[in-house]
């Protein structure tokens, strides 16, 4: 069974941005498109026959808006088959419900309910910290979003806690076909004792050495089972988040790992994960991993 790539709409810019995304990788990966509108119209409808007759009801509303949206992914590729499905639910829960058998969930970045200064909105980051699939927020500038870049950015973490993050990234560069950066931030540890002469003969560099052996670590099973994808290790002195969020300006999908805990129901994002979701100049990818 081929899992569909299941994408939330609403009707605002965001999510027809998200729509347009989600349509070319369904066709990447030869995949179905699963288009999902939550609501909790049925909560808030008045049952009075005057009001019926005087304004559609939500369900009504919800039919044209993910018709419409249906209609908007088979122009863009026709050969992607599109469902659409329409939930009287919460937008989260509905979307996690539907990550239980998803390929992954693509979001906007911001809803249509959400304040215009809002770097992310409430259904984005609610799903991205605890869906059971990967999720990609569509966000960044017109060239991340085009794709244009034609290249991969996955930030490395470690090996226990990034292996699924890892494979995703190289499939997705293999469906491109284009090279993959793979990048291990590294800090030289603070020194309380910088003056000590018995810390001055420890190398400068042995924080880098470390990042490079851990990319060879990380790296080593996807380098063996995806021998046509390009890649390109590069370690950075500097925070995780600020580097990744510098190096998005030059990609078109930035990959990132996620821990997922069991029986933890609060949000799971890392520092690096919240931020480049916030920042990021290209779509991001959060890729939960199970510890």
């Amino acid at each position: 069974m081929t899992l569909p790539l299941v994408t939330g709409v609403d009707g605002s810019d965001a999510s027809l941005t998200a729509v347009d995304w989600a349509v070319d990788e369904a066709a990447r990966h030869g995949l179905p498109l699963r288009l999902v509108y939550a609501s909790l119209w049925e909560r808030y409808e008045r049952v009075s026959p005057s009001n019926r007759l005087s304004r559609p009801s939500g369900r009504v509303l919800a039919e044209n808006l993910v018709a419409s949206a249906a209609e908007r992914a088979e122009r863009r590729d026709p050969e992607v088959k599109v469902t659409t499905d329409i939930v009287p639910d919460d937008a989260v829960d509905a979307l996690l419900r539907a990550g239980d058998d998803a390929f992954a969930l693509v979001t906007g970045s911001r809803g249509r309910g959400e304040l215009r200064g809002l770097l992310l909105g409430s259904v984005g980051l609610g799903v991205t910290a605890r869906a059971p699939c990967p999720v990609i927020v569509v966000r960044g500038d017109r060239a991340g979003l085009a794709g244009s870049h034609e290249r991969i950015l996955l930030g490395a973490g470690e090996p226990v806690t990034g292996a699924e993050a890892v494979r995703f990234a190289f499939r997705e560069a293999e469906a491109r076909g284009c090279p993959l950066d793979v990048v291990r931030a590294w800090r030289v540890p603070a020194r309380d004792g910088a003056g000590d002469p018995a810390l001055a003969h420890e190398p400068v560099r042995r924080p880098e050495e470390r990042a490079s052996a851990l990319l060879d670590e990380v790296l080593r099973d996807a380098v063996a089972d995806h021998p046509a994808v390009r890649v390109r290790r590069v370690t950075a002195e500097g925070p995780a988040h600020s580097v990744l969020v510098r190096r998005s300006a030059a990609a078109d999908l930035v990959v990132v790992g996620a821990r997922r805990r069991h029986g933890h129901l609060g949000l799971q994002l890392g520092r690096v994960s919240h931020t480049l979701l916030h920042h990021a100049d290209c779509p991001v990818a959060v890729v939960p991993q199970t510890v």
